[in-house]
């Protein structure tokens, strides 16, 4: 059975879905993209989702394409068209077919396209075992703040860190940990969740979100502070997030062990808590 996906306005067999070449996207990665976690046929987390995605459209100067509303219809007809129990769904507006010129084009309709996979979320053999981890230098541009389709810059880290044997890349800039390639960062110690605090230099992870609000709920420490490679790697523990890993434990950096070199309590703590909260918001009884 061929996927289903969602180009303007319309759902179409993947191999029948056609983007010009002078798509802005295409051309410059003029554009920006989400991606929601779906459990039970359920997008969770939608207020952050249609929050940052929102700021990232305000940031690069494009409207929203479509309603809120429309666009929530268009992401739950995907999720049943493709019998989607669990996985994602990515959604990406870039500012149109246009002349290629650097300046904005004025007039100029979003292109808009959309498509669900597939994924074991909730029991992810990954998340069992735990995962590797390689440093790499942060290359990217200076607003890493907008979820930019342009993703040259962690294509090549997370190239990196394969060619490395590692799961992700702990993107590196004047000795501090920034972000995964594709994921937010987190160190251990003590006890206490170490992140770097939100600015320009990382995404604002809507996971990172979650978590920080789940710790204060659950009265977990944490400490919003840039933390050093060598922090990490002396750390009692460490675990990223993204929307569809949720959290998974670090159990090696650049091939030392961290910890005792298994998934620590605290990552599979807020692991489960995340897990909890989730499956509530897909109505799965616990």
């Amino acid at each position: 059975m061929k996927k289903i996906v969602f180009l303007n306005g319309e759902y179409l067999e993947e191999d029948e879905a056609k983007v010009s070449i002078f798509d802005r996207g295409y051309l410059f990665g003029d554009g920006v993209y989400e991606v929601v976690p779906v459990i039970n046929y359920t997008v969770i987390d939608k207020e952050p989702f249609f929050a940052r995605f929102e700021r990232s459209l305000g940031e690069i100067g494009l409207a929203w394409p479509m309603s809120k509303d429309e666009f929530l219809v268009m992401i739950n007809e995907l999720i049943k068209r493709n019998d989607v129990k669990e996985g994602g769904v990515y959604m990406q507006v870039t500012r149109g077919v246009a002349p290629r010129d650097f300046a904005y084009p004025k007039g100029v309709k979003p292109t808009v396209t959309a498509f669900t996979f597939s994924k074991n979320v909730i029991d992810s053999p990954l998340a069992k075992s735990g995962v590797k981890v390689a440093i790499v230098d942060d290359i990217r541009w200076k607003r890493r703040d907008i979820k930019s389709i342009a993703l040259l810059g962690q294509c090549i880290a997370k190239e990196e860190a394969s060619q490395k044997g590692a799961y992700e890349g702990w993107m590196v800039e004047d000795g501090f940990v920034t972000e995964g390639t594709a994921s937010s960062a987190y160190i251990v110690k003590d006890g206490e969740i170490i992140t770097r605090p939100l600015s320009n230099s990382i995404l604002p992870g809507i996971r990172r979100k979650i978590l920080l609000e789940i710790a204060d709920k659950y009265d977990i420490k944490v400490k919003q502070r840039p933390f050093s490679v060598e922090e990490a790697l002396n750390a009692d523990e460490a675990f990223l997030s993204s929307a569809t890993t949720m959290v998974y434990p670090i159990i090696e950096i650049d091939g030392k062990k961290i910890g005792d070199g298994k998934p620590g309590p605290v990552a599979k703590k807020m692991r489960q808590l995340y897990i909890e909260s989730a499956l509530e918001i897909a109505g799965v009884s616990l």
